[in-house]
């Protein structure tokens, strides 16, 4: 398989543009040290994300409605008492795959 010389180009680019945004605060941060607030602020932003993706998974957009998926809804609650019992990504996250794997298989 041979490959031109502006795909190999064009794919170093992407894999720049992508990575230097994301590594070089890491870098930039890791030698500084932040104030209080600022770390407190940066505290919430796991639990942002991981609500935004939660409610966009469960609420569908249709042609001029909303609409809530119920079995992302049955899935939810028990996902999120074993994330509060566990405080474990691990078990939280293994818990929810295998609990949508048996809705979606019986629904």
């Amino acid at each position: 398989m041979s490959i031109h010389f502006s795909i190999l180009l064009l794919i170093l680019g992407c894999t720049l543009v992508t990575v230097i945004p994301r590594i070089i605060p890491f870098l930039v941060v890791r030698n500084v040290n932040l104030p209080e607030p600022v770390l407190k602020w940066l505290s919430y932003v796991p639990i942002c994300i991981l609500t935004a993706l939660v409610v966009d998974s469960f609420i569908i957009e249709t042609n001029h409605s909303i609409k809530i998926d119920w079995t992302v809804i049955i899935v939810i609650i028990p996902t999120l008492i074993v994330a509060i019992r566990t405080k474990s990504l691990s078990a939280t996250v293994i818990i929810g795959v295998i609990l949508m794997a048996i809705v979606r298989f019986f629904i």
